[in-house]
Order: C-alpha cells, then structure tokens, then sequence
C-alpha cells in the first residue's frame, strides 16, 4: 500500500530531506585521490552524529557502515574499506540516509574523482540528466511508470544499461516503502501518482549490460555483470498539488 504523508510528515521529510543533502555535499570536498571509503564513511558518521541525527544504513538488516560507497563498476551498496583508497579518474558514488526526528532523507550523487575520461564523464553526465528527465514526469494524473519511461526513452538510444534489479522506492518513517519505482519501460500501467506520495528517484546506468552480480561474500556490494563502469543519481521527491518538490536539496 502506498503511504500517503500528512503535513506533519511532509514538514518532517523536507528537514530530513535538506540534511541529506547538507550531508551529501560536505562528504563530497573530501572525495580526492588517496583518501579510503571508510575515511568518508567515519566523516558521515561524524557530522551526522554531531548534529543529532542517526544513519539510516548502520545495521539495516546488517549492514556494517554508515553510507553506500561505490567505485566504477560497483553499482550500488558498496560498503566503505580501508583498504579501498580512491584514484585519479575513478568515480564514486556515495548514498547517504540520515534519520532526522524519525524520518529518513535518502540521496546519492556520483563524484569524479580528478579527472576522467571523455567516456565516462559523459555516462556521469547523461545519468544525471535522465534522473532529472524522469523527475520532470512526476504530477498528479501521471503513472509512475512515466518515470522510468521518460529515463529509458533518454538512455536505451544512447546505447546505456539501465538496471533492473534495484528501482527507486518509498520513503518516510522506513527506509523503503512502497511505491517501487522502475527507472526502465514497464510496458504496463503502473500506480497513479498522488498529492502527498514520497519517493526516490535513482537511476542506476552501465556503460555495458543492464545485467549485474550480488556479491555472495558480503551479500551487499552490486557490481555489473561485464565489469563496465556504472553512475547513479537520487533524489527524494515529494509530489504537490501541480507537480514535485525536491527534498534533498540544501534550502
């Protein structure tokens, strides 16, 4: 069932929302060649604590680290390391979902770390704008499958990967809620979207196969199945009256 939020929910999710983003770009001064995930993950940890708040990923359904870091081909819920020390002309995503007063801001970005290849910054690029590009779909009267419709309709001409196997979600009191969110055509008619629905929206995009691996060691990290470079992008987004807010946006 999807959960629509009151005004005393909203009001709580856009605070939540804003320290996500708060956290997000501090954590992103810091991402430079030479410095580990778990450097970046302690700094999260840190300034979150210092503020009051908690993470969200720290112990969710065990997992060990306070933030999702993934490099290159790591799709997504990578778990920091000492011994995972950044390079020039990597990229890294970082995820990051404080708890404020009960309610969870969830927003990631892929940085560059230096400089990086002509490739690869255009697949950086192009994640991000059809993130934006399925955002723009979200309205009252519109399908959440013209979210994912619009992103596929960007990215599948260009030649991209869109990952199936992880969708964009609800968010509020729990880390996920329904409604899922496909960032790929469904080629069916998914649920309407409403005034007061909360969701992310988090376009995960491979230079190479849609396909990916789970790593069956630590049962988290997603890499994609041909090894090629992967990027994401994610906001959490509240649906208004004539269209969308973005929550996860320093104020």
């Amino acid at each position: 069932m999807i959960y629509i939020k009151n005004k005393s929910e909203i009001e709580k999710m856009r605070l939540a929302g804003a320290f996500a983003a708060k956290l997000l770009n501090y954590l992103g001064q810091f991402v430079k060649p030479g410095v580990n995930t778990l450097e970046l993950n302690d700094l999260a940890e840190a300034f979150t604590k210092k503020h009051g708040h908690r993470s969200a990923p720290l112990g969710y359904k065990g997992f060990p680290k306070s933030i999702c870091s993934s490099i290159n081909q790591v799709v997504c819920h990578g778990i920091p390391k000492k011994e995972e020390v950044l390079k020039e002309g990597d990229i890294i995503n970082l995820d990051v979902s404080p708890i404020v007063d009960g309610y969870i801001g969830d927003t990631s970005r892929t940085f560059l770390v230096g400089s990086v290849s002509p490739e690869i910054a255009k697949l950086v690029e192009d994640t991000e704008k059809s993130m934006w590009l399925g955002i723009e779909q979200i309205k009252p009267g519109n399908r959440i499958d013209d979210i994912g419709n619009a992103i596929d309709d960007y990215l599948t001409p260009l030649g991209y990967g869109i990952v199936r196997d992880l969708m964009g979600h609800g968010v509020g009191r729990n880390f996920h809620e329904e409604p899922q969110v496909p960032h790929f055509r469904m080629h069916r008619k998914l649920a309407k979207i409403e005034p007061g629905m909360i969701f992310t929206v988090e376009p995960m995009v491979n230079l190479g196969t849609w396909e990916v691996n789970f790593d069956k060691q630590d049962k988290w990290t997603v890499r994609t199945k041909d090894g090629k470079w992967s990027a994401q992008f994610e906001h959490t987004v509240l649906v208004t009256d004539k269209g969308y807010e973005i929550l996860t946006q320093e104020s």
